[in-house]
């Protein structure tokens, strides 16, 4: 299996993209699977570097990478070191992120002989599930869409969230991180940005307007993002396919950090449903 970790996509907006790539190398051309982590996440999070092999053991070509402006760094990739950058964040940016990275994939002679780039999926956990949504809506190089514990809104977490004239005084506003114990700043750009783009930015016309297969998953013990978002999603396109995996939560078993080499129990069906569904 090839693995190559931590290439160097240049981004739009001045930060790199760190990306990698897994696959097994037999001069087959695969389909080929674009992972994006959720907020508060990254490439390397808990499972998804074993979740990354299960998809290569089964004839794809893989690739997952960390948003440029999430807080992962060139020389440290996991976590958030740079949390300047975290908080200049925002959907467009990750958009802008996502569509570098396939016009990358489309473009690059080195991947003619092992990924099929006339046949890309996207997939989509937390709040990239409206990222690669959205992306395949306006892409018509996308042929399947996945969300994976997928928000239904940007919009309610974007204007409601606080106190919007204290957020605009300040400037920032913060979050913390139960896990790492960090203050992460949201600098007032990132609701700037969401008003100014709003339609594009909106997950259930993106949904609506989708021509392509699309599978939702959510866990029905998902305290992040209830399993209501999954049922909105599925409602506003009932051509899609919806998957609740009964017992799951958010990260369907995983944790960070996670050492061992099985997958979560939960994780695995998740990776057996989206193998199905893009085969077929």
């Amino acid at each position: 299996m090839t693995f190559t970790k931590n290439i160097i996509i240049q981004g739009q907006h001045g930060k790199p993209i760190l990306t990698d790539v897994v696959y097994i190398k037999n001069n087959q051309p695969k389909p080929v699977i674009i992972f994006c982590h959720g907020y508060k996440g990254f490439k390397d999070w808990g499972a998804w570097n074993v979740m990354a092999k299960a998809f290569a053991e089964a004839g794809f070509y893989f690739i997952k990478f960390n948003f440029s402006h999430n807080g992962g760094t060139v020389h440290q990739p996991i976590d958030f070191p740079d949390l300047e950058a975290f908080g200049n964040n925002n959907y467009t940016k990750e958009l802008d992120d996502l569509q570098c990275i396939i016009d990358w994939v489309c473009s690059n002679p080195e991947f003619k002989k092992e990924a099929n780039r006339n046949n890309i999926s996207l997939i989509g956990h937390s709040r990239a599930g409206g990222i690669v949504t959205i992306k395949a809506e306006e892409d018509n190089r996308i042929k399947k869409v996945v969300s994976l514990a997928g928000v239904s809104s940007f919009g309610k977490r974007t204007s409601t969230t606080g106190d919007l004239e204290q957020w605009k005084k300040d400037g920032v506003k913060y979050v913390l991180n139960g896990r790492t114990k960090q203050q992460m700043p949201h600098y007032y750009q990132f609701y700037e940005d969401f008003i100014a783009n709003e339609n594009r930015l909106t997950i259930k016309r993106a949904v609506s307007n989708l021509k392509i297969p699309y599978l939702i998953i959510h866990g029905n013990t998902d305290t992040s993002v209830f399993i209501e978002e999954a049922q909105n999603l599925h409602n506003w396109n009932p051509n899609g396919k919806l998957e609740i995996i009964d017992g799951a939560n958010h990260v369907f078993g995983a944790s960070h950090p996670w050492h061992s080499k099985e997958i979560p129990k939960y994780l695995d069906i998740v990776i057996n449903k989206i193998i199905s569904f893009i085969t077929i």
